[in-house]
């Protein structure tokens, strides 16, 4: 592993290179994380809807553990994702590399994009495919919609900071990691807790959500209720509980 110091300035040195990239380069980018991060959670409902209400907790855990896997194919194969943005070009922004508005731009850019990748596998490859169409998987699919969107404001930001302080976390890891395997466990254990506590992952849950209003489990009225607070939780998780925190925890080392 990398020190903390050598990965903050693989993180600055990251996010701000990230800004940098074109617009139309970061949409397609962003289309293949949000769209990852969608058949990952698709993934995650055709198993744990698989499994007998009787062991509730086992499908959870079963869900949780191949959640991780969109994460970590957009850290290792490539993809952009806003929620590991959050912490990755906060680093640069205090670091005084880019500025807050291109923080907020590139956020703003990267949300945009993940949200037509995670709606075109939620409806594609759940509702046309069917994979989400019938049975036990609309009911699983629909029952963890509405377990988001019943939430209240307040609920969905705080858990909305837990999500994304792990996820930024993971983001973190798979930085100090020098070889393949060590991204991959830094990236899916931090993802697999935040999935088995229930935490809210705004990106995710612009699969599930829409995934349930295609199926009439939901409304697009509740999607945007929902999205709103959980995205600003998730730039408090990320930005501010690991960016900032790590920041000025290291920055005198990295510096030096």
């Amino acid at each position: 592993m990398f020190s903390p110091e050598e990965i903050l300035t693989q993180s600055i040195a990251k996010g701000t290179a990230k800004t940098q990239r074109s617009l139309f380069t970061k949409f397609l980018l962003g289309m293949i994380g949000g769209a990852l991060i969608g058949i990952s959670f698709l993934a995650n409902v055709r198993v744990s809807a698989s499994i007998p209400a009787s062991l509730g907790s086992v499908a959870t855990l079963v869900g949780a553990t191949v959640f991780p896997i969109g994460l970590v194919m957009i850290c290792l194969a490539g993809g952009e994702l806003a929620t590991g943005n959050m912490m990755t070009i906060s680093t640069a922004m205090y670091a005084k590399k880019i500025s807050i508005g291109k923080y907020v731009v590139n956020l703003l850019e990267i949300t945009v994009a993940n949200l037509v990748g995670a709606i075109l596998v939620a409806y594609f490859f759940g509702h046309f495919v069917g994979l989400t169409h019938v049975g036990v998987f609309k009911t699983t699919l629909i029952t963890m919609a509405q377990s988001k969107v019943t939430a209240s404001f307040w609920q969905s930001f705080v858990s909305g900071i837990g999500c994304n302080w792990l996820v930024g976390l993971a983001v973190w890891m798979s930085f100090g990691a020098k070889d393949a395997a060590g991204k991959i466990l830094g990236v899916w254990f931090p993802t697999m807790i935040f999935v088995a506590a229930g935490f809210q992952h705004s990106i995710a849950n612009c699969f599930l959500i829409p995934a349930a209003v295609f199926e009439g489990g939901a409304t697009w009225g509740q999607f945007i209720s929902n999205l709103i607070p959980v995205y600003l939780g998730n730039i408090v998780g990320g930005a501010i509980i690991v960016g900032a925190i790590y920041y000025l925890s290291f920055k005198v080392k990295a510096t030096k």
